[in-house]
C-alpha cells in the first residue's frame, strides 16, 4: 500500500479519496434504509446522487424531500460537509482528535487539498478552516430556524435550517423544500427576504474561499494590506454581484419568472439569482421562467464560479480576472501584467488560458454529445453541461429525464468540476519526465 501510494501524485491521491467517497455514499444511498419507500434504490440513481453530493452539485434525479428518507438525506448532508470541506481535512481533524503525528508528506498533501501556497502552518490552517466552517454553518442554521420553525415544527424547522445552511455554505444547492413542490428548491420563500438574504450570505462566504477569510482577519479587514489573491477575489466578487444583479433586475422584471413580485422582492430575488449560479445551485424564481438573457446571464456566472481554495466550483473569478488583466495589457503591448502594482507570473497566466480552455472545450464536447443523444435545445443541454461543470446544481428540470449515457457524462463533469478541471487532466496524465531541452523558436500569427 505504501509502495502504491508513493507512485501516486498529490492530485491522484486526493481524486481518488473523492472516487472513494462517493463509492461509499452511493452504497448508502442504495440501502432500503435510504428511501421513504423502504425499497432499494437504483445503485446507478444512488451514484448520481452521490457523485452530486460530494461535488457539492446538486442536479439530483429524484427530490430530496419526497423520495429520501431522514436516514438517506443525513448521508447527503454528510456528503456535502465532506465535499465542501474536503475529505483531507476531515481526516486531518480525525488524526489531530486522535493525536496522530501527521507527516511531511501528509502536510504537502493538505496544502494541495486547501488550496494553500505555503506548506508551514497548513495543519492549523485545516483546523481553522473546519472550526470556522461549522461556526459559520451554525449562524446560518440559528438564523433560519426563526423563519422555519415557526411554519414547519420545531424538530422539522431545525433539521431543516441545518440542512440548508450546510447546503448553502458548501454551495451544493440541495434542498428539502419538495414538501411545497418538487423541485421547487427556494422558491417558496422567495418572498421572505430573510430567509433570501441569509442563504446569499452563506453562499458568498463559502463561495469566497477560506485563504482570503484568513487573510481578512489577518489585516483586520484592512484590504489595502491584504495579499494580491484576496483584493482580486473581492473585486471581483463585488463587481460580479452588483452587475448581476442590475441585470438580472433589468432582464427578469416583467418576465413571468418574477410575475407577481413588488419592486424590493424582485431587487433581493435578483441579488440572489445573480449569487447562486456562483456556484450553490438555489433558485427562488422559476428558471425555466427566465427569460432567454438571464438564462444566458446565469451560464456565464454558473461558468465563472467562485474563488480559488473555496466550496465553489467554476472556471474561478482569479482565472477570469488574470486572464482580463492580461488581455488588457495585451492591447496595452505591455510587457508584463500588472495588478494592484503587483506583477502577476507569466505561469500563472498560462495556467489560467489553459483551465479556461479545458472548460469551454469541456462544455461543448459535452453539450454536442448529449444534444446528439437526447431530444434537447442546445440552450437546455448547454444549461445542464455547464451547471454540472461548474459545481451549481441549477437545472431547467431536465436531469431526471435524461438517459444514462448523459446521467454519465454530467457525473463525469461533476467530478471534473469538483477537483478542477486542470486537475483531472493531470489525475488522468501519466507522469513523464521531460528533459530540460529548448527547442529552436518559431512564428504563429494570432488574431
Amino acid at each position: 500500500m505504501a509502495k502504491i501510494r508513493e507512485k501516486l501524485t498529490h492530485t491522484q491521491i486526493i481524486a481518488i479519496g473523492f472516487i472513494v467517497v462517493i463509492v461509499i455514499g452511493a452504497l448508502l444511498l442504495s440501502l432500503p434504509v435510504s428511501s421513504r419507500s423502504g425499497e432499494w434504490t437504483n445503485i446507478f440513481d444512488s451514484l448520481f446522487t452521490s457523485v452530486s453530493a460530494t461535488c457539492v452539485t446538486g442536479l439530483v434525479v429524484f427530490d430530496t424531500y419526497t423520495h429520501w428518507s431522514v436516514f438517506g438525506q443525513t448521508v447527503i448532508l454528510v456528503l456535502i460537509q465532506i465535499g465542501g470541506l474536503g475529505f483531507m481535512s476531515v481526516i486531518t481533524m480525525f488524526f489531530i482528535f486522535m493525536k496522530k503525528q501527521i507527516s511531511l508528506n501528509e502536510r504537502k498533501l493538505l496544502m494541495q487539498s486547501a488550496g494553500t501556497m505555503q506548506i508551514g502552518g497548513v495543519v492549523r490552517l485545516i483546523r481553522s478552516i473546519v472550526i470556522g466552517t461549522l461556526a459559520v454553518e451554525a449562524a446560518g442554521a440559528v438564523i433560519l430556524s426563526f423563519r422555519f420553525v415557526p411554519r414547519m415544527g420545531f424538530w422539522e424547522g431545525i433539521g431543516n435550517a441545518v440542512f440548508h445552511s450546510v447546503s448553502a455554505f458548501c454551495n451544493a444547492g440541495f434542498d428539502l423544500m419538495g414538501k411545497y413542490g418538487q423541485y421547487s428548491s427556494m422558491t417558496s420563500f422567495a418572498d421572505d427576504p430573510v430567509v433570501v438574504i441569509t442563504l446569499a450570505l452563506l453562499i458568498i462566504i463559502g463561495g469566497m474561499g477560506f485563504l482570503v477569510w484568513k487573510d481578512l482577519i489577518r489585516c483586520r479587514f484592512r484590504i489595502s494590506s491584504c495579499e494580491l489573491h484576496t483584493k482580486i477575489v473581492l473585486a471581483t466578487a463585488c463587481f460580479l454581484v452588483v452587475v448581476g444583479t442590475g441585470l438580472m433586475l433589468l432582464f427578469e422584471y416583467s418576465s413571468t419568472a418574477m410575475a407577481g413580485m413588488n419592486f424590493w422582492e424582485k431587487l433581493y430575488n435578483a441579488f440572489f439569482a445573480a449569487v447562486t449560479p456562483r456556484t450553490a445551485g438555489f433558485n427562488t424564481i422559476d428558471t425555466a421562467g427566465m427569460s432567454e438573457s438571464g438564462a444566458v446571464l446565469t451560464i456565464l456566472y454558473m461558468f465563472i464560479g467562485g474563488s480559488s481554495g473555496s466550496t465553489a466550483g467554476g472556471v474561478k473569478t482569479t482565472t477570469i480576472a488574470v486572464l482580463f488583466f492580461a488581455a488588457v495589457s495585451c492591447t496595452r503591448r505591455n510587457r508584463s501584467v500588472t495588478v494592484f502594482r503587483r506583477r502577476i507570473e507569466d505561469d500563472i497566466i498560462r495556467q489560467a488560458c489553459s483551465i479556461a480552455l479545458i472548460y469551454i472545450s469541456a462544455a461543448f464536447v459535452c453539450t454536442m454529445a448529449i444534444c446528439a443523444m437526447e431530444p434537447l435545445t442546445m440552450k437546455q443541454a448547454l444549461y445542464e453541461v455547464v451547471s454540472a461543470l461548474g459545481t451549481v446544481g441549477l437545472s431547467l428540470g431536465i436531469t431526471p429525464t435524461l438517459c444514462a449515457a448523459s446521467r454519465i457524462i454530467l457525473m463525469l463533469l461533476m467530478f471534473a468540476g469538483r477537483i478542477g478541471g486542470l486537475s483531472f487532466i493531470l489525475f488522468l496524465a501519466e507522469k513523464r519526465s521531460h528533459p530540460p531541452i529548448d527547442r529552436p523558436v518559431g512564428k504563429v500569427l494570432i488574431g
